[in-house]
């Protein structure tokens, strides 16, 4: 069961995903770790910033630096939400321990089965994907 799943229509999306009552990205993970430490790394919300209507959290000063001085290397793509389900042509929550580096870019999946099938053709998944992105927002 997709839970958080918008269909494409039925409510506008904000451009990066953050869990309901938050604003987040990430989940409060630190996106620059991805590419430093090959892990998902927790952040601190004394290293933050803001970034596309969204709180962003690092677990140092230096990875707050990097993503301020490129945030498109270093955000997830589709804003966060799942990759798979953007390649459906929908949106749902990215989930920041289920994650993918593909040619230098983040990708993020709602849960092990999506992520899985996303895992099963990623770049006919990334070619649905971007086609579709931004316009699930809508």
């Amino acid at each position: 069961m997709f839970i958080g799943l918008v269909s494409s229509g039925l409510a506008k999306e904000p451009p990066i995903y953050t869990p309901t009552f938050s604003n987040v990205a990430v989940s409060g993970y630190d996106a620059v770790a991805y590419f430093t430490q090959q892990k998902p790394v927790k952040g601190d919300p004394k290293f933050s910033t803001e970034y596309m209507g969204a709180k962003w959290q690092f677990s140092t000063a230096e990875n707050r630096d990097k993503f301020v001085k490129n945030p498109e290397q270093f955000a997830p793509q589709y804003g966060g939400y799942c990759a798979w389900a953007v390649a459906q042509g929908w949106t749902a929550s990215g989930d920041p321990t289920l994650w993918k580096i593909v040619n230098d870019k983040l990708y993020l999946n709602y849960d092990k089965d999506k992520q899985q099938k996303w895992e099963a053709d990623i770049p006919g998944n990334i070619k649905k994907a971007n086609a579709n992105w931004p316009k699930v927002l809508n």
